[in-house]
């Protein structure tokens, strides 16, 4: 074969290999374009909406959550809020900032919020669901949990073993307590219990107030354990015992809608493709800020 065959064979490798990429590529985009558009929230005109915010997974963090929430309650089409429970509960300060805004909302938008437990509703997922009009929750769910825990490691005889040494210059007794790299002392212990205790007595006042019930009664509860959906009705921990679909036709029928509702639901965030192509990495890729903090937290979680 002459040189010249040999080109055209190349070129049209490559042209060829061009339009396939090409091809692939718009694939890729049509998927995405028609993913994003069928997740969208149908916000603009007056109907019989009734908006859904799922709260899933650990609670890092309350502003996602709580951005959908206010843009849902400033909405005069939406009737009422499901918050569709699932979730273990997560930081301390997150999930009471997410009680306090859906009671706030709540009380000053005249608007029905509720919570719907699937299968777990515990710790800092059921904070937030004492903060709503009426709590459901399935039969074989898991709800409870009330309680605070910080946990940490302590690797101080494995850096003596690699012969590391720990240098820490602090400005008062109690800088460094909990750190990771020795033991504590007797009076860290019992400023790290009070902080817990602290918030342990929020939550306990969350729950009273959420769930109108005596305080010492609630404490009787709050040791930690869970129940079952089932367990929790008489404990008067829930309000009603059903699935997801229930709760939303007792809230249509709540806030006077006829027929079947709307459901709304928020936009996800969607990791493609063509996010790792032309989009940012760095939700790929833990923080550097992440990965140098051992500071004890507190948390609201069932484990």
């Amino acid at each position: 074969m002459t040189d010249e065959p040999k080109s055209r064979v190349l070129t049209w490798v490559l042209v060829g290999g061009g339009g396939f990429f090409l091809f692939v590529l718009a694939v890729f985009s049509l998927v995405y374009v028609s993913l994003r558009h069928q997740d969208k929230t149908e916000f603009g005109g007056f109907g019989d909406k009734i908006a859904v915010i799922d709260l899933e997974g650990v609670i890092l963090q309350s502003k996602p959550f709580i951005t959908q929430l206010k843009k849902y309650a400033d909405d005069d089409s939406i009737k009422a809020i499901i918050i569709h429970v699932n979730t273990p509960g997560g930081g301390a300060a997150a999930s009471q900032e997410m009680y306090e805004t859906v009671k706030r909302l709540r009380e000053r938008k005249k608007k029905r919020i509720v919570a719907a437990v699937e299968t777990v509703g515990a710790s800092g997922g059921y904070y937030v669901a004492v903060g709503t009009d009426k709590i459901y929750a399935n039969p074989a769910s898991i709800v409870g949990s009330i309680g605070v825990i910080a946990q940490w490691y302590n690797y101080g005889d494995l850096m003596r073993w690699a012969k590391i040494h720990d240098i820490t210059l602090k400005s008062g007794e109690l800088k460094d307590a909990g750190t990771p790299t020795r033991e504590m002392t007797p009076a860290e212990r019992v400023y790290m219990q009070g902080l817990i205790d602290d918030m342990f007595g929020q939550f306990v006042t969350a729950v009273a107030q959420g769930r109108k019930l005596p305080e010492d009664e609630v404490r009787k509860l709050a040791s930690g354990r869970v129940w079952t959906g089932q367990q929790a009705l008489p404990l008067k921990l829930v309000d009603q015992l059903g699935t997801f679909q229930d709760a939303v036709d007792d809230t249509a029928k709540a806030v006077g809608i006829h027929g079947e509702p709307t459901l709304v639901r928020p936009e996800k965030d969607r990791h493609t493709v063509l996010d790792l192509l032309f989009g940012d990495f760095s939700d790929f890729w833990p923080e550097r800020a992440k990965l140098m903090q051992t500071n004890v937290g507190f948390y609201y979680l069932w484990r």
